[in-house]
C-alpha cells in the first residue's frame, strides 16, 4: 500500500545516456527537477552502461533519500537490487523504448509528466521478481524475447523504437521454435513465457494477473506448438480480444521451479541474464518506487 508521505525533495540522478533518449532529456531533467523544487545532490550522465551499477550503489552508500534513474526497463532493473533493504525512494524516468516498468506503476511516458511524479507524487512499496538471487522489476521472458535482446541492431531501436523490435521480432521469428515447459513439475509445450511481477512486456499489457502489490509471481505460457500460436496470441492480446485468454496459461506462486527443454537463455527486463533451469520467486514489499498519488 501507498506511504501517506511525499517524495523526498533531495535526489540523485543518473541517466543512462545511451538509452534512446537519455542524452537529450538529461538536462531537461535537472533544470525540470529544480523547477519543481527537488535538490540535485549530484547528477550523473552515464555512457559507459558498466559505470551505470557502481554509481547507484555510490548513491545507496552515501544515504541519499531519492535514486533517480533514467534509461530503458534493463537500466532501471539493473538498479533496483541495490534499493533492497534501504529506504530509499526510487525514481522513474522512463527514457527507453518498450518502457514496460513505467507503464506497469502507472508513470506517464513523457518526461514533465514522470518528473512531476517524482516531485509531486508519493511513494509505494512494491514486490519485486527474482530468477534465482537475481532481482527485477518487471518481467522476465523466454523465448523469442531473449533472442531479440541478443540480436537486435542498437541503432535499430535507436532510430524506430518500438517498430524497429517489431520489425526485427519478425525476423527472429524465423529461426524460432517451440519448446517444452515444465513449471513445478508440469510439464506443456509452450511457444513463449512470461515471468511477470507486473502485468507490461514489450510495452504492451499482456499478463493481466501480475501485480507489484500481490505478493506473488505470475507464470504466463503461451501454449502451443507452432509459431502462428504466438503470433495469435500477440495479436489477440495487443488489441484486448477476449480470445487472449484461451492461448495462455498462467501458474501463481511465491516460489515457482521452471524447466525448459532444450535449455534456454532468459531476458530480463530486456536484458539476456540467466539460462533455464531456474527457480522464480516474489519478494514482497521490498523497495520504494516514487508514484502517482
Amino acid at each position: 500500500m501507498p506511504n501517506q508521505i511525499g517524495n523526498p525533495k533531495r535526489a540523485v540522478l543518473i541517466v543512462n545516456a545511451r538509452s534512446r533518449k537519455g542524452r537529450k532529456l538529461f538536462r531537461k531533467a535537472v533544470e525540470g527537477l529544480r523547477q519543481r523544487g527537488v535538490e540535485i545532490i549530484s547528477g550523473h550522465a552515464i555512457r559507459n552502461p558498466k559505470l551505470l551499477q557502481p554509481t547507484v550503489r555510490a548513491a545507496v552508500s552515501k544515504g541519499a533519500p531519492m535514486i533517480i534513474v533514467g534509461g530503458g526497463d534493463g537500466s532501471l532493473s539493473s538498479s533496483v537490487d541495490h534499493l533492497v533493504g534501504h529506504d530509499i525512494v526510487f525514481g522513474l524516468l522512463p527514457l527507453g523504448t518498450a518502457n514496460s516498468f513505467a507503464r506497469t506503476m502507472g508513470i506517464p511516458l513523457d518526461i514533465d509528466g514522470a518528473l512531476d511524479v517524482i516531485a509531486f507524487g508519493t511513494p509505494h512499496r512494491i514486490d519485486l521478481g527474482m530468477i534465482d538471487s537475481d532481482y527485477y522489476a518487471n518481467c522476465a521472458a523466454i523465448g523469442l524475447s531473449p533472442l531479440i535482446a541478443e540480436t537486435v541492431p542498437h541503432w535499430l531501436k535507436s532510430w524506430f523504437g518500438k517498430l524497429g523490435y517489431a520489425c526485427w521480432a519478425m525476423i527472429c521469428l524465423v529461426r524460432f521454435k517451440p519448446f517444452k515447459l515444465t513449471v513445478n513439475g508440469e510439464e506443456i509445450e509452450a511457444v513463449e513465457v512470461r515471468i511477470a511481477n507486473g502485468g507490461f512486456h514489450g510495452g504492451t499489457e499482456l499478463v493481466d494477473a501480475a501485480h507489484v502489490q500481490s505478493g506473488e509471481i505470475v507464470i504466463q505460457a503461451v501454449v502451443g506448438k507452432t509459431r502462428r500460436w504466438l503470433l495469435w496470441s500477440w495479436f489477440a492480446s495487443y488489441f484486448r480480444l477476449a480470445a487472449r485468454k484461451s492461448t495462455t496459461r498462467d501458474f501463481h506462486g511465491t516460489k515457482l521451479s521452471i524447466e525448459t527443454e532444450p535449455p534456454l537463455p532468459i531476458s530480463i527486463d530486456g536484458e539476456v541474464a540467466a539460462k533455464t533451469p531456474v527457480m522464480a520467486r516474489v519478494a514482497a514489499d521490498v523497495i520504494l518506487v516514487a508514484a502517482p498519488r
